[in-house]
């Protein structure tokens, strides 16, 4: 049975002008890999603000019914790739969103739980992406804007009856033009290929892991 992922990314925010997410996505979703032969990849890239999440997610799970959602964010400070384990329910109202607005709370559900969990093995996807030579860790930890309350509503619209079985969100660091260029504190700076390696290997990852789900929920 055929299987559709939906890949997300996010356009540019305030603080970066550039983020590579959307172009990741966009390039993950053209790879041909046998692994994937029966995989139907479909990328979005949202506006980074509140409005986009809310009017575009349940628009596209509606539409194109996804197994799974991989999604994709920029992290300014991370130094490799970090597959989130939870999202918080909380938000910040000192960050504004590509449109100049505020997060309208500082919770995502209020009188609702502290965090909701991702129900996928974050290791796994992690261990994928360092067996193709791709840093990666596991973090507790999504932030308080946009890739946290995507995140939300993600894990949300998982636990939805007809929902997508698998749901997962990788933050990414910066990127840089040609062979790694300096970074400050000593840091490696990344490139769009090493975004594309790992990248690859946790969408293969998350399709086997779909697949895998999607056999037992037939059973």
């Amino acid at each position: 049975m055929p299987l559709t992922i939906l890949l997300t990314g996010f356009g540019p925010f305030p603080g970066a002008p550039s983020n590579p997410t959307g172009p990741l996505v966009q390039q993950l979703a053209r790879l041909r890999r046998p692994a994937l032969a029966d995989v139907r990849l479909v990328p979005h890239v949202f506006r980074t603000s509140y409005e986009a999440v809310d009017d575009d997610l349940p628009r596209l799970v509606s539409r194109i019914r996804p197994d799974a959602v991989l999604m994709f964010g920029l992290a300014t400070r991370a130094s490799c790739l970090q597959v989130e384990t939870r999202a918080r329910n909380a938000l910040s109202a000192l960050v504004l969103d590509a449109q100049g607005r505020q997060a309208a709370a500082l919770s995502i559900a209020p009188g609702g739980p502290d965090a909701l969990m991702f129900g996928v093995s974050a290791a796994r996807l992690a261990l994928a992406a360092r067996k193709a030579r791709s840093e990666a860790v596991i973090s507790r930890d999504a932030g308080r804007y946009l890739c946290n309350y995507l995140s939300w509503r993600a894990i949300e619209t998982a636990a939805q009856p007809g929902g997508p079985i698998f749901a997962a969100f990788i933050h990414v660091p910066k990127v840089g033009p040609g062979p790694h260029p300096p970074a400050p504190h000593g840091r490696r700076r990344w490139r769009m290929t090493d975004l594309l390696r790992g990248g690859e290997a946790i969408l293969l990852a998350a399709a086997a892991e779909t697949r895998k789900r999607s056999r037992m929920t037939k059973r």
